[in-house]
């Protein structure tokens, strides 16, 4: 999907939000981020994706792609609910892998 379609579907207010500058945004009920929070921070990386080779028909992969960029997390995302479904397992997102602030990871 093209931003010029979005804009048509969308209720924002274009014009005003392309003049805005950093002053007119108001940041009140963002909490702020101190000292203390970034040495208690850790960095999640999501778990690296594996390639593979998956035979699909013709008219699924294009119905996915004509959904716009994403296709492929879309697909994986079905694809994970069905297991889910099937497993009856409840977690939502794969493994995570945790850095420290000293760079070494943990799980």
């Amino acid at each position: 999907m093209k931003v010029k379609d979005l804009r048509k579907q969308s209720g924002t207010d274009w014009e005003r939000l392309s003049t805005m500058t950093v002053k007119d945004i108001d940041f009140s009920d963002n909490q702020e981020l101190t000292e203390d929070f970034f040495a208690h921070a850790t960095l999640r990386m999501p778990e690296a994706k594996k390639a593979v080779s998956l035979r699909i028909d013709p008219d699924v992969l294009e119905w996915y792609k004509t959904n716009g960029p994403g296709y492929q997390t879309r697909i994986n995302a079905v694809l994970r609910m069905y297991m889910q479904a099937k497993s009856g397992s409840t977690r939502r997102t794969p493994t995570r892998r945790h850095i420290r602030k000293s760079g070494t990871l943990k799980k």
